[in-house]
């Protein structure tokens, strides 16, 4: 058995990929590949309309937020976020706790004024900066929730008096937040919700329209919910995958049940890598993701053993991202506890071994 811990695109149940297989050969008795039915037609304005309304019940988004399908992954809505709701003579605020949040603020410069409220690259984004003070006059604060190169993630909302802009493409689903919170939520699908090519983005409808800047349609949300997510051609299969997981996410209980699972899964892992003399973790332990568990050893040589053994025992997809190096387990919510078990047999394997 293989065990998927790679950081993206995600692990998704089997039964999702069972159904997904049928539909690429026939979908819903079509006699037609889900490849190939018109977006225009009434089998996938269905599955639209119950992805969209699956999302809202799942993460109890209030009335008066739209719900959208995009493409483009969160790198582009690093550029949709600034040229919706960035006056052309305002100002934006941004935390710095990543690369995806170094991106998201570079984008961000090329449209406006982007003022960096705080950073933690000076230790090299392994902890989430604590002190700090959104500046009252800011047209949004934007932040990343999850970090999964660096394993570190925001579970205490910032306090913010402006609109509040959040990156959740790596925890959304994983765990319960209130909606009504954020102001604009975006989320790539590939981590927690289905296969890559779709993004979600829950926005809240009054902050739109405002900045008296003009936007590319194809840019610009407002065009987007006006079409129902429909204004060009939508990732058929990416948005009927996710439908499918988001399915398997209700029937077993929904976001509240995952949480629970998640944090056993993670606390499972920490334990053994705070136990067990060969690891260290890298992330401030106050910080520590749920979702991208970051460790490393004392030398290359044992990460170099230690990697040959996980490959022998099949834990696909643990070395860690090239920036930071050691090892990287990406435990996204379809990856069970006995993946985990995998992990931790495998390390206390290792520690056998060396004594």
């Amino acid at each position: 058995m293989k065990h998927n811990f790679g950081a993206g695109p995600c692990i998704l149940p089997k039964e999702v990929f069972q159904e997904a297989s049928q539909a690429v050969i026939d979908f819903n008795n079509t006699g037609l590949s889900i490849l190939e039915i018109s977006h225009r037609s009434k089998e996938f304005e269905a599955v639209l309309d119950e992805a969209t309304k699956l999302v809202r019940e799942l993460l109890n988004v209030p009335q008066g937020y739209s719900i959208l399908f995009l493409q483009g992954g969160a790198s582009l809505q690093f550029a949709m976020v600034a040229l919706n709701l960035l006056p052309e003579n305002g100002k934006a605020a941004y935390l710095d706790t990543g690369v995806w949040a170094s991106k998201a603020i570079k984008e961000a410069k090329k449209i406006g004024n982007v003022e960096v409220v705080a950073s933690s690259s000076d230790k090299n984004y392994t902890y989430i900066p604590k002190q700090y003070t959104v500046p009252a006059d800011a047209a949004y604060f934007h932040y990343t929730s999850n970090n999964t190169i660096y394993g570190t993630e925001v579970f205490d909302v910032p306090a913010s008096s402006a609109p509040i802009v959040v990156d959740m493409s790596s925890d959304i689903l994983s765990r319960e937040i209130n909606v009504s919170d954020f102001d604009l939520i975006y989320a790539g699908a590939q981590k927690n919700m289905g296969p890559a090519g779709a993004t979600l983005v829950i926005v809240k409808d009054e902050i739109l329209g405002k900045k008296g800047r003009v936007i590319p349609s194809i840019l610009d949300y407002t065009a987007h919910i006006s079409a129902d997510s429909m204004y060009n051609t939508p990732p058929v299969f990416s948005i009927f995958v996710s439908l499918l997981n988001l399915r398997w996410l209700k029937a077993k209980g929904g976001v509240a049940v995952i949480e629970q699972e998640n944090i056993i899964k993670a606390r499972t892992l920490y334990d053994e890598i705070d136990r067990n003399p060969f690891f260290k973790g890298t992330a401030a332990v106050e910080d520590r993701s749920r979702m991208n568990v970051t460790f490393v050893m004392d030398s290359a040589e044992l990460e170099a053993e230690f990697l040959a053994l996980a490959k022998e025992r099949e834990l696909i997809g643990i070395k860690g991202h090239r920036s930071v190096g050691g090892f990287r387990a990406s435990i996204y919510n379809a990856l069970s506890i006995t993946s985990i078990n995998a992990m931790v047999d495998a390390m206390k394997e290792f520690e056998e071994l060396k004594k």
